[in-house]
């Protein structure tokens, strides 16, 4: 009999996946990055934060209402093929397991690195960075590969830590900030300096990899107890909750040093700030929960990537389908699918160091941000099953047959713009890549052996 995966995850895991994927790196990778795009107009800023957030609450959304619905084999991908059909869910999965799971979890892998060679005093793109860049990587993997239980509750206790450096930030920042004038300072200055393109989309774009992730925690719906009621409750709640904290943490960024200070400090802005307020030692120390924080996001990324293309081996599709079906009588996992989703990401953590990081990229024209456009491009994915969802579920009521869907595609359609006005070109390079990646899944789609009931 074909071994398969036990519910072994609560809710608390599911909301630890949610908001332990989404709060982590992102929140200080580009915390700099918006107010660079904005000139360093701090309410402006803010606007992108939320616009950000409410593009993620209303598709969250839109995916609880299916969960309550559907429990299959992989959360999104399942939504994928019961609301637009089999071949699209295909090239959904495929998607995710070449290009999204493994190009997020590799940059999350570098982030943390980045954060300890800043603690360390160390080069962010010298080898020593991208050698803990590549440990943390296999780290990562062999705690899911090995026990994926203890991954499920590390995930909830680095979910707690991550908090606290937030939680202080945003308190004691904003008291810091109002008690000597930066914060008003801040928000009254406007932009600093002048931006080029337009501001406000730049911004967005950069908020949307803070903001990533939670479509993550549907990964593990076969594993989830009580899925229906679980995950939707997750997905919502961690949402919503993600969006509170970082505008907290944002304000109470804006009160611990000046704008200017953030846009010019780069990856050393976060460890400034938190110095300011907390003195050098007290910042370092709230910095290790930094690194902690950025961890336990790529531990959840790993949770998802390593289960990817099983995801597509479990309905008989997809290449060696026979081989990445197995999951281990012991630990319970999808061994072979684990060990090529940390391939994958091995592949993209090459791709990200040679396309960012070098002084002359190794790949031209071809060179990317990787952490932007495949989150991008998962947006323009969502559409087709917002569309279908419209159109098939007759029996729902009208906010959620019809106001969120269109809600749904409007926000995805904000953010492919806001991409195209602020990324232009380096879209159709992307684009190239993605369309080669989508024929090579064609290649190796096989035949689905039996449907899905």
């Amino acid at each position: 009999m074909k071994e398969e995966l036990e519910k072994k995850y609560g809710l608390l895991t599911a909301i630890a996946m949610v908001v332990g994927i989404v709060i982590g790196s992102g929140v200080f990778f580009k915390a700099e990055k918006v107010l660079l795009a904005t000139g360093g107009d701090l309410p402006l800023g803010i606007l992108s934060w939320f616009l950000g957030g409410l593009v993620m609450i209303i598709c969250a959304y839109n995916f609880a209402v299916m969960a309550t619905r559907y429990e299959k084999v992989s959360g999104v991908v399942d939504y994928a093929e019961v609301m637009v059909g089999r071949k699209y869910g295909y090239y959904f999965a495929w998607f995710m397991a070449v290009i999204y799971f493994p190009a997020m979890t590799s940059v999350v892998a570098w982030v943390t690195a980045r954060y300890t060679a800043v603690l360390l005093g160390w080069d962010i793109a010298g080898p020593q960075a991208m050698t803990l860049a590549g440990l943390y990587l296999i780290g990562s993997f062999t705690v899911n590969a090995i026990s994926p239980k203890l991954a499920g509750k590390f995930q909830v206790t680095t979910t707690v830590a991550k908090l606290i450096p937030l939680g202080l930030m945003a308190v004691v920042g904003t008291i810091y900030g109002l008690r000597n004038g930066v914060m008003i300072q801040n928000f009254t200055s406007g932009a600093i300096v002048e931006v080029s393109g337009n501001p406000l989309f730049t911004a967005v774009v950069g908020t949307c990899f803070a903001y990533e992730g939670w479509i993550c925690a549907t990964s593990i719906n076969a594993e989830l107890k009580d899925s229906k009621k679980n995950l939707p409750r997750a997905l919502m709640f961690g949402s919503v909750f993600v969006v509170f904290v970082y505008a907290l943490y944002y304000v109470g960024l804006a009160g611990a040093v000046e704008n200017e200070v953030i846009m010019a400090g780069g990856e050393t802005g976060a460890k400034i700030a938190f110095s300011t307020v907390f003195t050098n030692v007290g910042g370092t120390l709230l910095f290790v929960f930094v690194v902690i924080s950025c961890i336990g996001t790529l531990n959840g990324l790993m949770m998802a990537c390593t289960r990817s293309f099983y995801a597509m081996a479990n309905r008989g599709e997809g290449p060696a389908s026979h081989i990445f079906s197995n999951v281990d009588k012991v630990t319970n996992m999808p061994t072979n699918s684990a060990i090529m989703g940390v391939f994958m990401a091995a592949l993209w953590l090459t791709y990200f160091y040679g396309a960012n990081l070098v002084e002359t990229s190794w790949f031209g024209n071809f060179s990317f941000d990787s952490s932007e456009l495949p989150i991008i491009t998962i947006y323009l994915m969502y559409i087709p099953i917002f569309f279908m969802h419209i159109r098939k579920e007759k029996e729902l009521p009208v906010l959620q047959r019809f106001i969120m869907p269109i809600l749904g595609i409007g926000a995805s359609l904000f953010m492919v713009l806001a991409a195209i006005v602020s990324l232009g070109e380096k879209i159709i390079y992307y684009g190239i890549i993605f369309l080669v990646a989508m024929v090579l899944g064609c290649v190796l789609k096989g035949k689905k052996k039996e449907e899905i009931s």
